[in-house]
Parts: C-alpha cells; structure tokens; sequence
C-alpha cells in the first residue's frame, strides 16, 4: 500500500471524515486504479485491532424494517460507545446502478 493511502486509512480511523469520503469515492469509481486503491484501504480498514472497522449489510423489499433497525441498532451502539457511519445504496437505477442516499 502507499504511503498515501497508509495516511487515508490513519485518517479514517480517527475520524476524519473527508478522507472518508475520498475512500468512498474510490469504492464508487470504476477506475482499474481506484478500484486497486479502494481494495487496499477497505483491506486495511478490516484488520482486528482497536480501530478496526466492522461493514454490516442489510438488504430486503421495501416496507420491511431495514431503516428502523438501521437506526435502533445504531443508537445502540452508540450508546456502547462505538462510532458509527451508515452508507445507504439505492440500487434500483437502470442507468448507474443505484445511488448513494443521505
């Protein structure tokens, strides 16, 4: 891994949100390049350790409580004092594939 990408992933465990945000960037690129950068990152971030990073995915028919449990689960963990990030993916597009929601 790079030096650079050492420094986003240090970054990203202590918070830093917009080098989050350029990690997520690359997980959405279709980039030969940023696909090998977003491997190598989302590898790092999955190693144990105190900053490890733990990824959940839910899927399921609208209606069926993915949002509700989103939320109870992470105020739940919140409150163990845990920090948590949700990234939400519409996949219904026809034409990208889906789309990041806020």
């Amino acid at each position: 891994m790079t030096a650079d990408l050492t420094k986003t992933v240090e970054r990203i465990k202590s918070g830093d949100r917009r080098s989050l945000a350029t990690a997520i960037t690359l997980v959405e690129s279709a980039r030969a390049d940023h696909q090998a950068s977003a491997a190598a990152i989302m590898q790092s971030l999955s190693e144990t350790g105190p900053t490890s990073a733990t990824r959940i995915g839910l899927t399921g028919t609208p209606g069926v409580g993915k949002s509700t449990l989103i939320d109870r689960f992470g105020d739940f963990l919140i409150r163990k004092g845990h920090r948590v990030a949700v990234l939400v993916v519409d996949p219904t597009s026809a034409e990208t594939g889906g789309s990041i929601l806020g």
